[in-house]
């Protein structure tokens, strides 16, 4: 029996995750309905990725007639455009690389979706992230949403959702959360969804050619300069510093020598400077200072604090120390609220540190929880 206080919107997003996640929360008797969400604005230059995402609303149409359930669309376009493509751009416009997926979830689908859902009456979203969370009860008797890595390691999403705070949580849930991408696939067929054998997309969703450089010579104004060693030997031209990130080696355009990687963008001289040794100390740092940290509990934890962090999605964790940066910001915002900076101290350095690109917290696993890694918060590469 469906009870009232059960009712979910999945967002489905035509994939074989969301579908597979719709899938199990109507065998576990919840009050499901599909929404899509339409991200891509009805403008010329997004012509090729809007195509795309109606291919997708397709195959997400089909999903919900396979399951039986209420479908919608809903039109997020001029949000997105605002909040995760022109954050995209400025971004890069600054010199940083960003990761719009993050952005994406804290403003678009765990903050409006959610919202918007909820004046629909729902009692929950859910989305077909690979990530577990727990209910628990503190010493004090408070409700508490824990946020851990996915049974999957290889597939594990947390580090896209360290922005969540602890009234998102209480209303999301993650139902492929103690499911490997395997299972996932079995099931699929199991229940002869539309999209089993479909491939999987790793693209930024707004960029349709795949090719970053292409996507940002259209939206932005570029000047080229030269490519120095760090030695100081100019060896070549570079198109413009946007289109190069820490720790890059290809598409760098220097042509019969290398291969060069990327340890150095100096705006102020407009130059790209490289090495050819890819263990070239100056790609190696072992501390960073993050900004705009959320903490999943909403308490920033006692420090200094031994952790695992992450500072792209497919590194392996690396062990450091959580300290407060001791040159904290001057006062932010009309009401002179303090910008809060932390340390991140490793054991060994990293390679390829990316101002612009999240670092995520995690507490180690441990024998209480039976879980995999915890995910603490995170925040922006400063």
């Amino acid at each position: 029996m469906v009870h009232k206080k059960n009712k979910v919107f999945v967002a489905l997003s035509g994939g074989v995750d969301s579908a597979v996640a719709a899938t199990i929360l109507k065998e576990k008797e919840y009050q499901v309905s599909g929404v899509f969400m339409n991200l891509i604005p009805k403008k010329k230059k997004y012509s090729e990725a809007r195509k795309n995402f109606q291919k997708a609303e397709k195959n997400a149409r089909k999903i919900a007639r396979v399951l039986k359930i209420p479908f919608s669309v809903l039109d997020l376009s001029t949000e997105f455009e605002k909040q995760v493509i022109n954050s995209f751009l400025n971004e890069f416009k600054k010199g940083r690389t960003p990761n719009p997926c993050v952005v994406c979830n804290q403003k678009i689908r765990f903050d409006i979706f959610l919202k918007k859902m909820r004046k629909k009456g729902a009692n929950f979203i859910a989305t077909g992230h690979y990530a577990k969370k727990l209910k628990v009860k503190s010493e004090k008797l408070k409700v508490v949403y824990r946020l851990f890595q996915g049974k999957d390691k290889e597939k594990d999403q947390s580090y896209f959702l360290y922005n969540l705070k602890q009234n998102q949580l209480k209303r999301v849930l993650f139902p492929l959360g103690d499911l490997t991408k395997k299972e996932v696939k079995k099931m699929a067929k199991k229940f002869n969804l539309p999209v089993q054998n479909q491939p999987e997309s790793q693209e930024i969703c707004f960029v349709s050619d795949k090719n970053i450089s292409d996507f940002l010579s259209r939206h932005l104004k570029t000047k080229s300069g030269d490519i120095i060693t760090a030695g100081g030997k100019k060896i070549g031209k570079h198109q413009g510093l946007i289109f190069y990130t820490i720790g890059q080696r290809k598409e760098i355009g220097i042509g019969g020598t290398g291969p060069y990687y990327v340890i150095e963008k100096d705006f102020k001289n407009n130059n790209l400077i490289v090495s050819s040794d890819a263990n070239d100390p100056l790609l190696f740092k072992k501390e960073l200072i993050a900004k705009k940290v959320n903490w999943i509990s909403g308490i920033e934890p006692k420090l200094p604090l031994k952790i695992k962090v992450k500072t792209r999605y497919r590194q392996k964790t690396a062990v450091a120390i959580l300290t407060k940066n001791k040159e904290q910001t001057l006062p932010t915002g009309r009401q002179g609220t303090k910008n809060k900076k932390y340390k991140v101290k490793f054991k060994n350095h990293q390679r390829a540190i990316t101002s612009g690109q999240s670092v995520v917290f995690y507490l180690p696993a441990d024998a209480i929880t039976l879980q995999n890694n915890e995910l603490l918060g995170g925040g922006i590469i400063a």
